[in-house]
């Protein structure tokens, strides 16, 4: 408990850690290229972004663009803010918040691209309206996202893949629909840039086979 006070405390002295404490928290929507990253970048958000890791390497390797990872656990954003901070990455941010509240901080259109790594599957079914690929969700992500981008959800649970690609299929707003139940031994494998985070290696150890979905509104 001591550690994760210090944390806490710690990221909310950081300028790239978004959260309640701080004023940029509500007045950031629509605001994220000219009141923080100052540039006119695309945007990539990833939802449950843990530790950041993903969100870390994607921005090393795309620094012309900007990325924002959201998390509501402040123990995990500690560290992917650590990692930003230790290589001087300017083009990753991290936002504490619940992603149901997701459009309190982005307009229609703000969002380029969407990323899902790993997200808790939650299993049992009363829990089926918080996955985060449910119905309310993708409504969501499809407000804000700007048309014709694509959202990418990685995981290693089953359940949760077929799911997802069960809820995908049964709209009529979906385009361009990828996916693979082995993303390792698929043609899909280049647009995940072999990005590991390490929960992912775990699973992989362990012998799961990774999952990957994507499609566009």
């Amino acid at each position: 408990m001591k550690r994760k006070q210090e944390r806490f405390r710690i990221i909310e002295a950081r300028e790239n850690v978004i959260e309640r404490s701080k004023e940029i928290y509500d007045t950031i929507k629509g605001k994220w290229r000219s009141s923080y990253f100052k540039n006119e970048n695309p945007i990539t958000v990833e939802l449950a972004c843990g530790r950041g890791e993903y969100s870390v390497n994607l921005a090393k390797l795309f620094p012309d663009r900007n990325f924002i990872g959201v998390d509501i656990k402040g123990e995990r954003i500690w560290k992917g803010s650590t990692l930003a901070l230790e290589d001087n990455i300017l083009n990753v941010a991290f936002l504490r918040t619940p992603i149901l509240l997701l459009e309190n901080f982005f307009e229609p259109g703000e969002i380029d691209e969407v990323w899902i790594t790993f997200p808790d599957p939650r299993p049992r079914k009363r829990d089926i309206k918080r996955r985060l690929t449910s119905p309310r969700y993708l409504d969501i992500y499809k407000k804000l996202i700007k048309p014709g981008s694509y959202v990418r959800i990685k995981t290693d649970n089953t359940a949760l893949y077929l799911y997802s690609l069960e809820e995908v299929r049964a709209r009529n707003d979906i385009g361009d629909l990828g996916f693979t139940d082995n993303l390792y031994e698929s043609a899909l494998r280049p647009e995940c840039f072999d990005i590991k985070t390490r929960y992912e290696e775990k699973f992989t150890a362990e012998g799961e086979k990774i999952k990957y979905l994507r499609f566009r509104f």
